[in-house]
């Protein structure tokens, strides 16, 4: 399965484009920001090709691919959902928003 099928088929497993938040990616991980992680087809999204598995994680939810791949993900992933590039450090914070006080200040 090629990167823009992958993209295509996991939008929806997400939630849909109006469920994206925020998405960037790091060494290995498409890391997001959903609005409502329970929209987040887990087992489904575990079954795709090219998935190596998934998680959520301080308020991201991050899927697996592995080095090299990501970034192709990752730049048709923002291609096809028009969503603002950000940096891992932006996402962070915007993640942290959704966590509850004390685990906000566990990560300080």
């Amino acid at each position: 399965m090629n990167t823009a099928e992958v993209v295509k088929k996991l939008i929806p497993l997400l939630g849909g484009v109006e469920n994206i938040a925020s998405a960037t990616h790091c060494a290995t991980r498409l890391r997001l920001v959903l609005h409502d992680d329970t929209k987040g087809d887990k087992v489904a999204i575990d079954r795709l090709d090219s998935v190596k598995g998934c998680f959520a994680n301080a308020g991201q939810f991050q899927i697996i691919f592995g080095t090299g791949l990501v970034n192709e993900i990752y730049d048709e992933f923002i291609k096809e959902t028009d969503i603002e590039q950000r940096s891992k450090s932006e996402v962070n914070s915007i993640a942290s928003q959704k966590q509850n006080i004390i685990q906000r200040c566990a990560t300080l």
